[in-house]
This record gives structure tokens, C-alpha cells and sequence, in this order.
């Protein structure tokens, strides 16, 4: 199995992110114009969120973004969010996502967080079980979703 170097995103990454993104509920690809540099400026500034990547021979196959998000409860301890968790899918089912979110996982420790949330939109077993896996549980809490786009 080939070696997965994990890290935190870098300036240069955008473009095989947006293209990995394209695997996660058929993100189209957006054109890399002004508003989405901005975008992407201000993610790679922003010090509470990591965009943690798995690369292997210079191609990112896996990524999940956590936040850090201050808190001033649970002793003002933080917690974290996770989010766009993705594979490609010529890579799937090797533990690479795993890894990427126990790197994650390790920063959330490294942060003080008290805890880490996660949602999936998947009601497939196998994914449930993976994020099971993964060390997340699915009866402590209930989770909503508004959506306010239109």
C-alpha cells in the first residue's frame, strides 16, 4: 500500500482540492476566479481551521476539514467540527480517511477541545460504521440542519 503523508493544506493545494471536492456529492469544480481566491485566502489565514490533506505521490486522495470553535462553557474549553470528509474513490476502504481524522483528531487534543462533532448526509451502513470506527458515536446527540440558501 502506498505511503499517505498527511499535512495541513498549503497555498499551492487549491487545485487538487477543488478536484477531490468534485467526489464529495458531485461538487462541481469551480472556476479559480477572484471570488473564490478570496475564499481561499481567507481559509489559509484563518488560524481555527485546518484543511488536513493525505497525499501520496504529490495528489491529495484524502481530506476533512476541522474548526476549532471557542467556547465559554465546559470550562471555556473549545470543540471541534468536521466537515467534507473525502476519499477518492480509487482509494477508498485502505484507512486513509481514517488517518486524515486521526490527524485531525490529534489537533482537536492539541487544542484542548472537549470534544469533536460530526454529520454525515450518508444513511449508508458501511459509512455509519466507518465514522463509528473513526471513534464517533451516534447516540449522544441529534442533530438538525436548516438550510438557508435558496
Amino acid at each position: 500500500m502506498p505511503q499517505l503523508d498527511i499535512r495541513e493544506i498549503e497555498k499551492n493545494d487549491l487545485e487538487g482540492l477543488l478536484k477531490l471536492y468534485n467526489q464529495l456529492n458531485n461538487n462541481p469544480v469551480p472556476e479559480i476566479d477572484e471570488r473564490v481566491l478570496k475564499i481561499w485566502e481567507d481559509i489559509l489565514k484563518d488560524t481555527n481551521q485546518h484543511i488536513l490533506v493525505g497525499v501520496i505521490d504529490d495528489k491529495i486522495v484524502t481530506s476533512c476539514v476541522l474548526l476549532i470553535v471557542s467556547n465559554l462553557t465546559r470550562g471555556q474549553r473549545p470543540y471541534g467540527l468536521v466537515e467534507n470528509v473525502v476519499t477518492e474513490a480509487t482509494y477508498r476502504k485502505k484507512g486513509y480517511a481514517s488517518e486524515v481524522l486521526n490527524f485531525a483528531k490529534s489537533i482537536a487534543q492539541q487544542q484542548n477541545c472537549y470534544k469533536i462533532m460530526l454529520m454525515t448526509g450518508s444513511k449508508e451502513d458501511s459509512t455509519l460504521r466507518f465514522y463509528e470506527r473513526a471513534g464517533y458515536n451516534r447516540q449522544d446527540k441529534t442533530a438538525f440542519i436548516q438550510w438557508v440558501y435558496s
